[in-house]
């Protein structure tokens, strides 16, 4: 499947190493006011080469919109944009046309399709977020009130000393004020250090993106097959290179009693506790939703590696190019962007449901 959505719907197209990558939008309502400045500084945040620690390939990753959009507003038909391909290094890769590279999707692409674009991963290379970026980013302009954080938790083992919501005294703002995109100012230094002393290694590492949405509206969600923390789920596992998600107090919980893990109720409808992470029976209770995202070490590794080519004989494969000794300062704004996706199909379904209570 290449679309993601039901009501607000992204289909996207384009390869790594083609002339250009895109989307289009569906379900977008007409008459939103959208600022088109914001797009591209979502963009500027996932696109690569921005910092030491990230890959070097230097793309503008300006976005261009073909359709859907007038004077500045949405007109209710699909939008359409691309974003074009300026730096592909393709010669990089050809050492790849007969071999799979470990942990890659090289030999599950090739044994389901016969076929494959090797330069750089073909559809199964991350550059394909980049327009979930720019869907995202105009989700979030149809959701206003909503506040959705995400930040660098832990990079290997070095990790945020607590969990959301005990950590509400770090200072969101810091987010982006270092290239790690870690609240702590501290912590970050120590991040940054290690990822580069990993890539100094021709290694890689993984790390965990915690996500917050803030000033959520209650009942957002379907009870049995389309709960909230579901799709949630789906989108962030969507996403390259995840390998895990939890939401509210996820594994921690099973330490704890019910007596202990139980939301209580005040008056006002809020809960003493958020232990559920703001989903109850799969729907949006109001309080804060949090998640954690767990993202993998970079499969690319400037080490040899043992492999097969596509006769299954036993070959020894070396990375060559330009690739992220950790993904996950980049992958900050497409936590963000996916959150924002599935927010808006829901909040598109809210309108739907309730329109006879208006």
């Amino acid at each position: 499947m290449n679309t993601f959505g039901t009501f607000f719907k992204l289909t996207t197209f384009g390869e790594s190493h083609g002339p250009t990558i895109g989307g289009i939008i569906d379900g977008c309502p007409a008459g939103l006011k959208l600022d088109l400045d914001a797009i591209q500084l979502e963009l500027n945040r996932r696109k690569p080469g921005q910092s030491a620690i990230t890959t070097q390939r230097k793309e503008a990753d300006e976005v261009k919109f073909l359709s859907g959009i007038f004077e500045g507003k949405t007109t209710g038909a699909p939008i359409g944009f691309q974003i074009e391909n300026s730096d592909q290094k393709s010669k990089d890769y050809s050492h790849l046309k007969e071999n799979f590279r470990p942990s890659h999707a090289d030999f599950t692409y090739q044994k389901k399709y016969g076929t494959r674009d090797y330069r750089g991963g073909g559809r199964a290379s991350a550059r394909e977020t980049a327009s979930w970026v720019v869907a995202g980013a105009i989700a979030k302009q149809l959701l206003p009130e909503i506040k959705i954080t995400a930040f660098t938790r832990s990079i290997g083992g070095i990790s945020l000393k607590k969990d959301y919501p005990e950590t509400s005294g770090l200072d969101f703002s810091e987010i982006e004020q270092n290239p790690v995109r870690c609240p702590d100012a501290e912590m970050a230094l120590e991040m940054e250090k290690y990822i580069k002393q990993i890539r100094k290694e021709g290694d890689t590492v993984g790390g965990i993106v915690q996500c917050v949405v803030q000033n959520m509206p209650i009942g957002l969600g379907e009870p049995i097959f389309n709960k909230l923390h579901a799709q949630l789920g789906k989108a962030m596992l969507s996403i390259n290179a995840v390998k895990g998600f939890e939401y509210g107090s996820g594994f921690s919980g099973t330490k704890m009693k019910g007596s202990e893990h139980n939301d209580l109720l005040e008056t006002s409808g809020k809960t003493k506790t958020n232990f559920s992470g703001g989903i109850q029976g799969g729907i949006s209770n109001g309080m804060d939703i949090y998640f954690n995202v767990a993202f993998k070490p970079v499969a690319t590794i400037m080490q040899n590696q043992e492999t097969i080519d596509r006769k299954g004989k036993q070959v020894e494969i070396a990375g060559k190019g330009r690739h992220d000794p950790c993904v996950v300062p980049r992958a900050i704004p497409i936590v963000e962007a996916m959150t924002a996706l599935t927010l808006a199909d829901f909040w598109l379904l809210h309108q739907i449901q309730n329109r006879n209570n208006k």
